[in-house]
């Protein structure tokens, strides 16, 4: 029988090492999946490089790992917030390493790597400090600069509902990264507020089908 819930985020987090590229969803607090990031705290999982979208709403959630000195490498499109945040203070100290990635172009390399594609052309950063040390190619005329996916150990996803055998659906803008970020690591856990029975999500309503997803942990 697929069962793919788990009861405790200790199970959740099992065999979570240090060192580990790590996806993490979420559109500022929207879909962030805070207890599974508290989780990894309390692990003490550290040089870790965490590929998001943004750096966190000060100190909870991404904000919290860092704080914690838990992160080694930061993969954002969005590092900056209007009042000051933990990242600022560790980047101005140098404690912390940033690779700057445009948004569409973060998503891109996501998707690529969980469709198994090598790489891709983008106009995205054409000619900016963004595409330097990067194969650049002209195509009808235009410079365009190859991005390569992200090789990505975990995904943590934050969802609405999911069955045992890790069907999920997500609530509203909260859905954001969640979907491409399942398909793209090795392993994919999920937070979610719900457990619901087999059959109670329609398969016209599934997102992420479960095929993509390893651990479903309910923190409500």
């Amino acid at each position: 029988m697929i069962n793919k819930i788990v009861n405790n985020p200790t199970d959740a987090l099992d065999g979570v090492r240090d060192g580990a590229t790590i996806l993490v969803s979420g559109f500022g607090d929207a879909g962030m999946p805070h207890e599974l990031l508290y989780a990894l705290i309390d692990k003490g999982s550290k040089d870790l490089t965490v590929i998001t979208n943004n750096a966190g709403i000060g100190e909870t959630g991404i904000g919290a790992l860092l704080a914690a000195g838990r992160v080694r490498k930061l993969v954002c499109s969005f590092p900056r917030t209007p009042e000051p945040s933990v990242f600022e203070k560790l980047y101005a100290e140098g404690k912390i390493e940033l690779e700057l990635v445009p948004q569409g172009t973060l998503s891109e390399r996501i998707r690529a790597a969980g469709a198994g594609i090598g790489g891709f052309y983008t106009r995205t950063g054409a000619g900016t400090q963004l595409a330097e040390g990067k194969e650049t190619r002209e195509i009808d005329g235009q410079t365009y600069v190859f991005e390569k996916p992200f090789k990505c150990d975990l995904a943590f996803i934050k969802a609405d509902r999911a069955d045992r055998w890790g069907n999920l659906t997500y609530r509203l803008s909260a859905r954001n990264f969640g979907p491409v970020m399942a398909c793209a690591a090795a392993l994919t856990i999920a937070q979610v507020r719900q457990v619901v029975s087999l059959g109670a999500i329609a398969p016209e309503d599934v997102v992420t089908p479960g095929i993509f997803v390893n651990r479903v942990w309910c923190t409500e």
